[in-house]
């Protein structure tokens, strides 16, 4: 029956280069079981990677934050990235590198941003349990040591994405990233005094820096306009983007002109929110006019929703408890 296919050389059972199998599907219910299959597969089977997961766990790590992405997800993101040898990568909110090891275990030379300064140095108080402080050689560097990847590591910055630092010029392979939801990391960026001032209607003027608000809509249009100037053509963007279930429409995943969306998969978090990793490949060259094009689309004002994630999130959570001390009650 499978005489058609186009194979050469002989059959290896016991030491193959490539395995192959036929996958008949019956159905569900073993107490009615059709005399022909629903369909037949066939396909090459393909080894994946799934001791890397244990290998690179989180548990195990030097240097963790927060939110230290999953060893498995984080493998994902640069699956959907296609990142290979030699690549540049750049995660502009790197927080403790996590995305960037995955990067660098394919090969990519990595690099990274964070406004948060503590962060960077590895300065301040533990994430993990039962430790206070950090120690002098908690950091992103140290991560990428500890798996042999310190060659990989170009540098990390601290830097507010909001304001690029980068000269002008397709310089990155792949952006890989998860920004922050503000619910345990805070969605900040920088302003001076003289804006913060502007907008209570004084007249004081400072070039003092300070943090303020960054709204999470802002925030992926920012980083949408940094993929498309900055990505090389073909390059890929992967990010994860909050979402309140009950007002989901693919209508409010932020678009532009000089990316394509190639996918878009989802984690559930709650029975009401879910976080959706959207993969998108810039397929035309950056040009001024498209500096600003989202402000032209008609479905702009429905990104805007993204701005009440965090509101959403813990009005699901404090009706969750208390449902949960009502029925404690019964």
């Amino acid at each position: 029956a499978l005489e058609f296919l186009p194979f050469q050389g002989k059959v290896n059972l016991k030491n193959p280069e490539h395995i192959f199998w036929i996958l008949e599907d019956y159905g569900m219910d073993p107490n009615n079981v059709p005399e022909e299959p629903f369909h037949l597969y066939f396909g090459r089977w393909v080894h994946g990677q799934r001791e890397l997961i244990e290998s690179y766990s989180v548990k195990k790590r030097h240097f963790i934050g927060n939110t230290s992405m999953d060893a498995c997800l984080s493998f994902i993101m640069a699956n959907h990235g296609r990142v290979k040898p030699n690549d540049v990568v750049y995660d502009p909110f790197v927080g403790t590198g996590g995305l960037l090891i995955s990067s660098a275990h394919f090969g990519a030379y990595v690099c990274g941003t964070d406004i948060d300064y503590n962060t960077i140095h590895g300065l301040g108080k533990a994430s993990r349990k039962n430790q206070k402080w950090r120690g002098p050689d908690e950091n992103i560097r140290a991560n990428l040591r500890q798996y042999g990847l310190e060659k990989y590591y170009l540098d990390a910055l601290v830097s507010d994405s909001s304001r690029p630092i980068w000269r002008k010029g397709m310089l990155f392979d792949a952006i890989i990233t998860d920004p922050p939801y503000g619910i345990r990391e805070a969605t900040r960026r920088t302003g001076s005094q003289k804006e913060t001032v502007k907008s209570a209607e004084k007249s004081t003027e400072s070039n003092t820096f300070v943090s303020s608000n960054y709204h999470l809509s802002d925030i992926f249009f920012d980083l949408l306009k940094f993929a498309a100037e900055y990505l090389v053509i073909g390059g890929r963007l992967v990010y994860w983007l909050p979402i309140y279930r009950p007002e989901y429409t693919e209508e409010i995943i932020p678009r532009h002109p000089c990316l394509k969306r190639i996918s878009n998969c989802e984690q559930m978090l709650s029975s009401h929110t879910s976080r959706r990793l959207i993969t998108m490949e810039k397929v035309k060259e950056f040009k001024d006019q498209d500096q600003n094009s989202y402000l032209l689309d008609d479905q702009y004002m429905p990104y805007r929703g993204h701005n009440s994630f965090r509101e959403k999130y813990f009005s699901g959570v404090t009706k969750r408890i208390a449902k949960e001390e009502k029925d404690n009650q019964k």
